[in-house]
């Protein structure tokens, strides 16, 4: 079948920019539990290691519960679609649990403080994961158009880059200053802005959905049972997952370890000497960053494939993070400083070629990064192709299992190289003087587990089978399936 006697399901431009906003919802929350070791450290009194090491036990039960949420909604199909009714149940979730876990656990019996918030941060997980598991399943029926899929590439990397580069402003520029440091004033603060903002995101994205979260969209067309013993054929059988996997956990695991609160204190805090500049940075990146997604996602994926945008956003990373490893030892760090923030007496040389490698770098990794997203739909439609099973859950929870469990090791590795060097009871502060061993701790979590994480992000995606053209072929069979399912009927 001809790739012009498709009828495509497509999507209205601010369906797809709106849909977005979802994983802009669940962004919020992520970045903010970046920093509750703070909160499990200074209120709660949790010594580091156990603090690091209870996130990363959390993060695998995240990791554990995914495949039997993604059953869930992969046998469900109500009057409100198949992923509108998880969105908001997630957020919910997700506001309820982080309230409890800032304004309750602290004011419970001292014996109970840590086991109330381990219960907290579980249902927060649970929230968590069911709006995630929507923003995934969701690809697969807004639109099946290959030119159009990566376009919430470039939505979500324009919210990606507004929620990373104005967060830390609010959190390390502000709200430190306001209440003086990661009190419990601070995070009660945070929540007051994070939950309503995360709600009103999500409301626009189930809006931006509704018309197309309906049984007509969903694979064959036609309501599927689904079984576990699904799970192992999908996992055993479909390369494109696997090879989806393997890439992007390993990147997560090192993106993890990068945006770690810890590490960024110890980088700009500690090494450079002035912390605000982690807020500098973003601030004066967000808008390269913005054009190297429209480049990348908006001209490379729409045109030559998601698979080939990947390799380039994989590519121009590591040469940037390569080159940024190096700059920290062979250049003078302690002279980074921009305009508007305190301690700018002039551009220097770190300045300005750090400046350029971390646009090159954010802006690269932003497509390789966010084209994963729309790559799991067209792991979905490979299904479909495949077997015949629509199973979007199911695709969105297998990557996430692995995903998570992987990148759940970022909290621990920060935490365990800490406490390797004397930070075992405490973390460091803005405060610590600087030492070589903290210099390397910092340089390797920003830029060490990265260039590990892009060397096998090349080596898997040289096994993903979906390229351009292979997609072409898939939806034009999944188009005959259709419309074989629909001539029976």
């Amino acid at each position: 079948m001809a790739e012009q006697s498709i009828t495509y399901n497509r999507a209205k431009l601010w369906q797809i920019g709106g849909f977005a906003l979802n994983n802009a919802a669940t962004n919020l929350y992520l970045f903010t539990m970046n920093f509750i070791v703070y909160y499990l450290n200074g209120a709660l009194g949790v010594v580091t290691i156990v603090a690091t090491t209870l996130l990363t036990v959390m993060r695998v039960w995240d990791a554990v519960t995914d495949p039997f949420l993604g059953f869930v909604v992969d046998r469900t199909t109500t009057r409100f679609g198949k992923n509108r009714p998880f969105m908001l149940l997630g957020n919910l979730v997700m506001a309820i649990s982080l309230f409890l876990m800032v304004f309750v656990s602290h004011n419970l019996p001292k014996f109970l403080q840590f086991a109330g918030f381990i219960v907290f941060y579980l249902l927060y997980v649970v929230g968590y994961t069911f709006q995630c598991i929507a923003t995934k399943s969701g690809q697969s029926c807004l639109t099946n158009d290959p030119k159009q899929r990566p376009l919430f590439t470039v939505f979500d990397g324009i919210n990606v880059t507004i929620v990373f580069s104005l967060l830390p402003i609010l959190f390390t520029s502000v709200l430190m200053s306001k209440h003086g440091g990661f009190t419990i004033a601070y995070f009660q603060n945070v929540w007051f802005i994070i939950a309503p903002i995360s709600l009103l995101l999500t409301c626009i994205a189930i809006f931006s959905i509704a018309s197309k979260d309906k049984p007509e969209n969903f694979g064959t067309g036609q309501q599927q049972k689904v079984s576990f013993k699904d799970y192992w054929d999908v996992l055993k059988n479909n390369r494109a997952i696997q090879m989806l996997v393997v890439s992007a956990s390993t990147d997560k695991l090192a993106l993890q370890t990068q945006g770690n609160a810890t590490v960024g204190v110890i980088i700009y805090g500690i090494i450079c000497g002035n912390y605000a500049l982690n807020a500098a940075l973003n601030a004066y990146t967000s808008i390269p960053t913005f054009l190297f997604l429209l480049f990348g996602a908006g001209w490379i994926a729409t045109r030559l494939g998601q698979k080939k945008a990947m390799m380039f956003g994989t590519y121009g990373s590591l040469a940037c993070c390569i080159l940024i490893a190096a700059l920290f030892y062979l250049g003078d760090p302690t002279t980074m400083a921009y305009p508007g923030f305190e301690g700018f007496s002039g551009w220097t040389f770190f300045s300005i070629a750090f400046m350029i490698l971390w646009v090159g770098f954010k802006g690269f990794s932003g497509i390789s990064g966010n084209i994963v997203l729309p790559m799991i739909a067209d792991c979905t439609d490979y299904e479909v192709y495949r077997s015949g099973r629509y199973v979007p859950g199911l695709m969105g929870t297998l990557f996430s299992l692995v995903d998570k469990v992987v990148s759940s090791l970022a909290t621990t590795v920060v935490g365990l190289m800490c406490a390797a060097i004397g930070f075992a009871e405490t973390l460091p502060t803005p405060d610590t003087p600087l030492t070589p061993a903290l210099k390397f701790v910092g340089v390797f979590g920003l830029c060490g587990l990265t260039i590990i994480g892009l060397i096998a992000n090349i080596i898997a995606m040289k096994f993903y089978p979906l390229t351009g053209e292979k997609m072409k072929e898939i939806q034009a069979e999944v188009a005959a399936i259709k419309a074989k399912a629909a001539t029976a009927e």
